[in-house]
């Protein structure tokens, strides 16, 4: 009898399928120009690539050039690097270049898949973003697939962590530019600090194609990108509120391991009241009087860092400095810094140098980042478990591309133990096997520490094997690429390797070719690659990854995942009466039991820790969205600024403002005589340069007689400006100091909001929506911004004098390229202290003139 669910799925077709479907027509398009490609000469393939520039110019769009598009494209790869895309390579390179996501399994060849829809949006003109998980990739790839790129007559570069602006701004003109996502977002945050459009490294956000795409915009996505400068010194305190902590009982505080959070009980509070009132740190005998605010900050944090951080987990300490390890890939996180103090709380548990604490200058979140692009999309090979969070903030659709060969691997059960001690011996046990058959190996850990445990236990059983994690990760790429030779046992952390193919024999070499093929049918006689997972990770998908090393391209290949109800997830997240189900179940120590039941509480753990991690990914973009709209109207108006001919009808329109509001506190002032608005705003803007008698004398004057006293003021400091060093230094100091002024005010006001991000919360308690709260104040922080900007550069524009050097007979020209700092304010022949008083402003020299 024919199968009922068999006949509906004919009759009605999944989404993914009617997707696959329409695309193979264009499949069979590309396929009808094969033969017609070929006989083209090598040189006569960067002159097709011009005529379809033409065409592009003449108002054909990229739909309709695909076919032939993608058919060069094929051939050229071909010719240069011997590898023809296989037909479900051109099906994804039509979803990439369609702006939705392409989920190919690993070793179905998506570096490749991607220059089918780079080379197509590159004919555009505006470039392409290729995004890669680590510099390696980047360089690689660039490299790799450059020999298409350049085939074709289009250009390709990429971007690293050691090139300077000049090599980065190369990098981004060429037509395709592989970089990192935290390049990316790094260029984009420093371009918009810059002082001139030359000097800015990226040109439009026009296309970006994120290769391994749910690491970038869903494992990475809660870690903002924050540039950061030096703020006070603190180093003491750290150190003194770190001895305190460690005297604390654990009765004193409490600890959320779901929430990664600790907070201290009321025996807590009574004892950090005694501890640091003998210490002389309380004020007011009071933990949480207004004044220990700060305090109150930073002993949370040294909690949080002495309870809840874990060496060789959450960091490693390397050469003397403190390194985050990114908790889903097991890398060294280089370059980045907890914020808020906690990695000041960290070096001080370490017992080392203890770096500045950082302030924000600028800052931006991988979602609001990618939004920038006028299109995006992405491949990876484990996307469909997340396809609504990817629908829901960034409206990409996910489409299944089916194998090239069908999939063999084995897939066995979880084998689930009631204690650790019982599952480690069992994974020995499993590895020591599969060694003395010959059988390559990859065992993922979740962390350093678990890593160097299974180590530990395979060198007393005299296994010969390589630890990859991220005190090694230097030699990644090469460690995973011959994870497939026999015999081989690599212990990694998490998902390493990402990128990477693993052939079953070792890497491929062109010149050992025959020996690598005989040992590839010897391994695949032993079963492939052996994955190996030591414990089920908080995420589905990050399990699916570490399962897809393996039996790529048809290969043969197994995976099995041993699990303990002592593991993190099943401790924190899993059900209470798990031990009960497996005793009634009769369970006996050193067994193993594989039964739905089991597998179940597995996926609902995970299902838990999923739905969670996705509601903190929603709160984080909810709330920078707030800040995302106001960096638009900031970045923005710098922009038009800086790329303004006419500084000078800037400066006119927020005079105009200003004076409008000058009028408005006048008139306030003749309701109510006690208010001082008014004489305080004229004060502000005239500096030094009004007395009281002035101040009076204005006060008497007509709305159009203050209006002309204003402006007239204004005009006479511009003119003698001009007079002096010409009207187009002139403009250009007004241009600077416009600039300077966004840049110093914009990086107050995100020290605002985060200090506003951090108490938000406590609304809630008030029976008040946090985020509805957080957008109200941020709008009037915004406004106060804006204000404040407007303020500032007009003030200073009306006391600012040049004063010429007497020794040093050089022109203004010459002196704003050498040092800008010094036409505002010069002593004759003297050092400028940073604390003297500026005669522009009567500022210190370091907040005002200074700090230009």
């Amino acid at each position: 009898m024919l199968n009922p669910l068999k006949i509906i799925s004919k009759l009605f077709k999944s989404e993914n399928q009617k997707e696959l479907d329409r695309i193979s027509v264009i499949v069979k398009k590309i396929n009808n120009l094969e033969e017609e490609i070929k006989k083209l000469r090598d040189e006569e393939f960067p002159l097709k690539t011009e005529e379809l520039k033409k065409k592009i110019n003449n108002g054909q769009n990229l739909d309709e050039i695909l076919p032939e598009a993608f058919a060069l494209v094929r051939e050229a790869s071909k010719r240069t690097r011997n590898e023809r895309h296989f037909d479900v390579q051109i099906i994804g390179g039509v979803v990439l270049h369609e702006g939705k996501i392409s989920e190919m399994r690993t070793g179905e060849g998506k570096t490749l898949t991607i220059t089918l829809a780079a080379y197509l949006n590159a004919l555009s003109g505006k470039g392409v973003h290729i995004v890669t998980v680590n510099d390696y990739l980047a360089k690689r790839d660039s490299i790799e697939m450059g020999l298409v790129y350049n085939f074709l007559g289009i250009t390709s570069g990429y971007i690293n962590n050691d090139q300077n602006d000049l090599e980065r701004k190369k990098n981004y003109n060429c037509d395709i530019t592989y970089a990192t996502n935290s390049e990316l977002g790094f260029d984009y945050l420093r371009d918009n600090m810059k002082f001139s459009t030359e000097e800015m490294v990226q040109r439009e956000h026009n296309f970006a194609i994120v290769d391994e795409i749910d690491s970038c915009l869903i494992d990475e996505a809660r870690t903002p990108l924050i540039i950061s400068g030096a703020a006070e010194d603190r180093t003491n305190q750290y150190l003194a509120i770190d001895r305190l902590v460690k005297q604390l009982k654990k009765e004193d505080y409490d600890i959320d391991e779901k929430d990664k959070n600790i907070l201290l009980t009321n025996t807590g509070i009574t004892n950090v009241e005694k501890l640091f009132s003998d210490a002389g740190i309380l004020k007011n005998n009071n933990f949480y009087d207004p004044a220990n605010l700060t305090l109150v900050h930073h002993v949370n944090q040294a909690l949080r860092a002495n309870h809840l951080f874990e060496k060789g987990k959450d960091y490693i300490v390397k050469d003397g400095t403190l390194k985050i390890i990114d908790e889903l890939t097991g890398r060294i996180l280089e370059g980045r810094r907890y914020g808020d103090g906690l990695h000041q709380a960290l070096e001080a548990k370490e017992k080392i140098d203890i770096q500045a604490e950082n302030q924000t200058l600028a800052s931006i979140t991988y979602q609001n980042y990618f939004k920038l692009y006028s299109k995006i999309s992405g491949c990876t090979g484990t996307a469909a478990t997340e396809a609504q969070e990817f629908f829901e903030i960034y409206e990409l659709n996910v489409v299944v591309i089916p194998t090239n060969k069908p999939m063999i691997r084995k897939d066995y059960n979880d084998q689930i133990f009631r204690t650790e001690k019982e599952k480690n011996i069992a994974i020995i046990n499993q590895i020591k096997e599969c060694y003395e058959n010959g059988q390559p190996q990859l065992v993922f850990t979740s962390s350093i520490n678990k890593s160097e445990i299974y180590s530990d236990l395979l060198k007393k059983e005299k296994i010969k094997h390589v630890v990859l994690n991220a005190k090694n990760h230097a030699n990644e790429a090469e460690i995973i690429a011959n994870a497939g030779k026999e015999k081989s046992v690599i212990i990694t952390t998490s998902i390493s390797g990402r990128g990477v193919d693993i052939q079953l024999g070792g890497k491929k070499e062109p010149d050992m070719s025959q020996s690598l093929d005989a040992e590839k049918e010897r391994v695949k006689k032993l079963g492939g690659l052996f994955v190996i997972g030591t414990e089920r990770m908080e995420s589905r998908r990050v399990d699916n990854q570490a399962r897809g090393r393996s039996g790529r391209q048809g290969d043969e290949g197994c995976s099995i995942f041993f699990v303990s109800l002592e593991d993190d997830l099943m401790r924190i997240f899993g059900s209470e009466s798990m031990n009960n189900i497996l005793e009634k179940l009769g369970l006996k120590d050193g067994e193993s039991i594989d039964h739905p039941w089991i597998n179940k509480a597995l996926e609902r753990a995970q299902q838990k820790v999923e739905a969670r991690n996705f509601d903190i990914r929603k709160t984080l973009i909810k709330f920078d969205n707030v800040l995302n709209d106001q960096r638009h109207v900031i970045f923005s108006q710098r922009k038009d600024a800086m790329n303004s001919d006419n500084i000078f009808e800037y400066s006119n329109d927020f005079l105009n403002e200003i004076i409008n509001e000058c009028i408005r506190l006048k008139f306030k002032k003749k309701i109510d005589v006690k208010n001082s608005e008014f004489e305080n705003k004229i004060k502000g803007l005239f500096g030094k340069n009004i007395n009281n008698e002035k101040l009076k004398e204005i006060a008497l004057k007509s709305d159009e007689d203050l209006k002309k006293e204003i402006t007239n003021q204004f005009n006479l400091s511009r003119n003698d400006r001009i007079k002096e060093i010409g009207e187009n230094q002139a403009k250009e100091i007004e241009k600077r100091i416009f600039l300077q002024s966004i840049d110093i005010n914009w990086k107050s006001h995100i020290q605002y909001l985060e200090q506003l991000r951090q108490v938000i919360g406590l609304r809630s308690y008030g029976q008040r929506d946090p985020l509805v709260e957080y957008k109200k104040e941020a709008f009037e922080l915004f406004e106060a911004l804006l204000d404040k900007l407007k303020v500032d550069f007009v003030t200073l524009l009306l006391n600012l004098k040049v004063i010429k050097q007497v020794q040093e007979k050089t022109n203004f020209a010459q002196n704003i390229s050498d040092d800008p700092k010094c036409l505002l304010m010069q002593k004759k022949g003297e050092k400028i202290s940073r604390n003297d008083r500026c005669e522009a402003t009567g500022k210190k020299y370091k907040n005002c003139c200074g700090a230009l």
